[in-house]
């Protein structure tokens, strides 16, 4: 759905990007320190209860990592590893995220929740990997109510609130989330099977095979 917007967000970031170029890092620099410090900020103060300050340093490297396609678009150091890499990435960022917030509602005592923060990191997955599948066969599978920009903003606007002490927002914001990966999984499954049906997409290992991903440049990059 936020898919749209990423034409904008690409004109904002250009500006940012040559900035951060002019420093010499580079962009799968720019991936692994971003990737990092999300997944220390989920797995280290989302364990301890610590939803707000973690959203706080996950946000923050979010927003760094994603200059990372602006700084390979201002540099031209564009390459299909590097969109691989971002991809990989971003998978290990969002299991870190669930993970951690897994954890520490297990912590506190709410056992059920933190299973149905499993259940959105499960889903959340399946999403990307359904999508990255179905361009590897050929078909079009750019649909879905909850993409990963969706599930992140979600995720985390309601972790940071919960750690301000607002009563029941987490646990509306990860049944909704699980509700709507769900959903997403079901679209995309249709969308595939339509196409199949239709004789539609070549059978030849063609597409990106990309998952979606947030304010992220769809061209590779090394």
């Amino acid at each position: 759905m936020l898919n749209k917007i990423r034409p904008a967000l690409g004109r904002v970031l250009t500006p940012v990007g040559q900035a951060v170029a002019r420093t010499g890092v580079s962009p799968n620099a720019i991936t692994v320190i971003g990737t990092v410090g999300v997944a220390a900020g989920a797995l280290v103060l989302f364990p301890r209860g610590e939803f707000f300050w973690g959203t706080i340093v996950i946000t923050a490297f979010v927003l760094f990592d994603m200059l990372d396609g602006a700084v390979a678009r201002v540099t031209g150091k564009i390459s299909k590893f590097g969109a691989f890499l971002d991809s990989t990435m971003d998978r290990v960022a969002d299991a870190a995220i669930f993970a951690g917030l897994m954890i520490g509602l297990d912590r506190d005592g709410q056992g059920p929740l933190a299973g149905v923060a499993l259940y959105c990191l499960v889903s959340g997955v399946v999403v990307s990997y359904a999508k990255a599948r179905a361009e590897g066969l050929g078909y079009t599978c750019n649909v879905g109510i909850a993409e990963r920009a969706e599930r992140l903003i979600v995720a985390l606007v309601a972790a940071g609130f919960d750690g301000l002490g607002v009563p029941y927002i987490l646990a509306v914001a990860l049944w909704a989330l699980a509700a709507l990966s769900t959903i997403t999984v079901g679209q995309r499954f249709a969308a595939v099977y339509a196409q199949a049906k239709d004789g539609a997409g070549a059978r030849n290992g063609a597409g990106n095979g990309a998952p979606d991903g947030a304010g992220k440049t769809p061209e590779p990059r090394p």
